[in-house]
């Protein structure tokens, strides 16, 4: 019995290898060369520099910096969240990374922190807090970053 399950794995094996399913990384049935290594389209260029976020995640390791962890669960708070991410997310001339800035209520204090493409979306989300808030109950923490030339929505 155990002759016939050894007999049948080899089969298997067999197989595997004859149709090309055993075979990693070759690219011949789709017109390539076999060679992967110089396909990759999200691979970063010499001259593309790696990020690094070590002081933004040290600067939010320390107390002193709200984190979305810090977001009241009052229910209160939790609406005047919604309310101003509704109204970021359906202005459609906000960027995709506008409108996932982080919005953190505490005790009725709002709190924007992230990235923005230009100054006209930064004002444009702080303007909408301020709407839903109220003007002195808005801390304007939002960072204009340069854009790397990829597109966004």
């Amino acid at each position: 019995m155990k002759q016939k399950y050894i007999s049948l794995a080899t089969i298997a094996a067999s197989l595997l290898l004859f149709t090309g399913c055993g075979r990693s990384g070759s690219n011949t049935d789709k017109g390539g060369s076999g060679d992967n290594s110089a396909q990759s389209s999200g691979s970063v260029s010499s001259t593309d520099k790696e990020a690094d976020n070590t002081a933004v995640n040290k600067r939010d390791r320390s107390d002193n910096t709200l984190t979305a962890g810090d977001q009241s669960g009052s229910k209160a708070d939790r609406e005047l969240t919604r309310k101003i991410r509704r109204e970021i997310t359906k202005n459609k001339e906000l960027s995709t990374t506008a409108k996932n800035v982080k919005i953190i209520t505490t005790n009725g204090k709002v709190t924007l922190r992230g990235p923005v493409k230009t100054e006209e979306e930064r004002n444009a989300i702080v303007a909408a807090a301020k709407a839903a808030a109220g003007d002195g109950q808005v801390e304007n923490q939002l960072e204009v970053k340069q854009t790397t030339g990829k597109t966004d929505q």
